[in-house]
């Protein structure tokens, strides 16, 4: 693609009406959520007709698609910079909850209940796996597997299904490891954004520091 010093005045036009209809659609998803977007009402608060939204997204599915490769790729690069600067596990897990709540409507709507009648496209799941390559590169150094040492049967069952990995050689043990950070560590994220914890009168951070701290202890073969 041509950089932004490149493109035309027609094209940088073009990336700005964008920009400010998904800022419309964002703002949209925090009032009623994914399910209630609308580019009719975007167009009236924008103060143009429908069709002429329809000129920069198809309908509505093309501007989910659009939000959803936004927050793939933003949480993407989050935890590929985290891991440039020397993170581990645990500070990728950092980084995790930093950029979660940092925006819950943004990560609710990727990890989340399922927008009903959308389904994302394949190039979605590409980025998800640059997510879970990076998270796999963490695991790995984690995890040993010497000969004859007893491998878990969710592990063995993960090795023989890991599609979910991509063509990461990640051995057993590792994918044990990250399935079970990826499912702790959202389990506990989703609960405190979505309010599950409010008046349990307790901090979530020291939960998801706990479950974090648990799943990190070392454990006999």
């Amino acid at each position: 693609m041509a950089n932004s010093d490149a493109a035309t005045p027609r094209e940088r036009y073009r990336a700005q009406v964008r920009t400010e209809i998904k800022e419309h659609a964002w703002q949209q998803i925090a009032t009623a959520g994914a399910s209630a977007l609308s580019l009719n009402a975007i167009a009236k608060q924008m103060g143009v007709s429908g069709p002429a939204l329809y000129r920069y997204f198809a309908g509505r599915d093309e501007l989910i698609t659009e939000l959803v490769r936004d927050a793939y790729r933003s949480l993407a690069d989050t935890l590929r910079t985290a891991a440039a600067e020397g993170a581990d596990l645990a500070g990728l897990a950092h980084a995790l909850r930093g950029w979660a709540l940092a925006d819950p409507h943004r990560y609710f709507l990727v990890y989340g209940t399922p927008v009903p009648g959308y389904h994302a496209p394949d190039d979605t799941t590409a980025i998800s796996a640059e997510i879970m390559a990076t998270l796999l590169d963490a695991c790995v150094p984690l995890t040993t597997e010497a000969p004859g040492v007893h491998v878990a049967p969710l592990a063995a069952h993960l090795e023989q299904h890991r599609g979910w990995a991509g063509d990461h050689p990640a051995p057993p043990a590792a994918l044990h490891l990250a399935m079970s950070f990826w499912t702790r560590m959202h389990g506990v994220l989703s609960l405190e954004l979505a309010g599950h914890f409010t008046g349990m009168r307790f901090d979530p951070a020291r939960l998801f520091e706990a479950e974090l701290d648990d799943l990190l202890a070392p454990r006999n073969p």
